[in-house]
């Protein structure tokens, strides 16, 4: 259930969700520097970050 609930504030909040699994680190600064360049960047890596 909890991944689940990971993978949904990964589409919606991607920073949000890779904060949650990994705490503040380069993954966070990676995925809010994808996010203000793209969205959907910042997706794909939110997602990937979740479910690896």
């Amino acid at each position: 259930m909890n991944k689940i609930v990971l993978i949904i504030l990964a589409i919606i909040f991607p920073p949000i969700a890779v904060f949650l699994k990994n705490g503040a680190g380069k993954d966070l600064i990676i995925n809010i520097l994808l996010c203000l360049v793209f969205f959907v960047p910042g997706i794909i890596h939110a997602l990937w970050v979740v479910t690896k």
